[in-house]
């Protein structure tokens, strides 16, 4: 099943799955060597292809460019395996990347409650697979076509393409994330469906090309980070449960 985007574009790609069924949702940690999200292997052979052309037609001026662009690539795609912490209080970083806002905000638009809003900017460097910020069963998933802004713009948040998940935990607390395409970035994948049961800290889908990721968390979460902090997905505590 594949979901249709609401307007043109057809930029959103969700992928039912479950542990068992998905390879890229499911796959163990990975494997010794550089590890590859299965999203960027087409581009990779593209990239490679191009790479080999501009080193025969172009010389060692297009050897070198060719070098830099699949490694660019190549960079994009790495998958590294990442290791929650073992507090089950904590809540990790749904992205790899940079803090650029922690503010206080009633989200009426999935929550429907008072909450810190945390943003996580990912530049083209960055790893740009999601990672489930809590365990618990996947409650809903949201998807609208949008605009294309510069993902640090605050109006990314809303008017950008973007895909909404809402997880509630073992005691039926909710929190919602939000995979927003920026202005290099139009395609979001999506592993999640709603029923799931997921692990906190487990790959969810994957933003090509630079984007962000907004992190709604209730008012009983203590922040334990602030704007310019770094992030890990996976492994960076965003708050903790009171």
């Amino acid at each position: 099943m594949e979901l249709k985007p609401i307007g043109s574009g057809g930029t959103f790609r969700y992928i039912p799955a479950t542990l068992e069924t998905n390879p890229a949702y499911a796959r163990a940690p990975s494997s010794p060597g550089l590890p590859i999200a299965r999203e960027g292997y087409r581009l990779i052979a593209v990239a490679f292809v191009l790479a080999v052309l501009l080193g025969a037609l172009g010389g060692t001026g297009g050897a070198a460019a060719g070098v830099l662009l699949f490694g660019a690539v190549l960079n994009f795609f790495r998958d590294p395996a990442r290791t929650p912490p073992a507090d089950e209080r904590l809540i990790v970083a749904p992205a790899d990347g940079r803090v650029i806002t922690v503010a206080a905000m009633h989200e009426d638009r999935f929550l429907n409650a008072d909450a810190t809003k945390v943003s996580i900017f990912m530049s083209p460097l960055n790893v740009h697979v999601n990672r489930n910020p809590v365990g618990g069963t996947v409650v809903s998933t949201h998807y609208n076509h949008g605009k294309y802004f510069r993902a640090f713009a605050e109006k990314a948040s809303l008017d950008n393409e973007q895909n909404a998940i809402v997880i509630a935990d073992g005691q039926g607390r909710r929190v919602c994330f939000v995979q927003i395409a920026g202005f290099i970035a139009r395609r979001i994948v999506c592993y999640l469906s709603p029923g799931m049961t997921v692990g906190r800290g487990q790959r969810c889908g994957i933003i090509k090309f630079g984007s962000r990721v907004d992190l709604y968390l209730p008012t009983e979460v203590s922040i334990r980070v602030q704007v310019g902090d770094r992030t890990t997905a996976g492994e960076t505590v965003i708050g903790t449960w009171q």
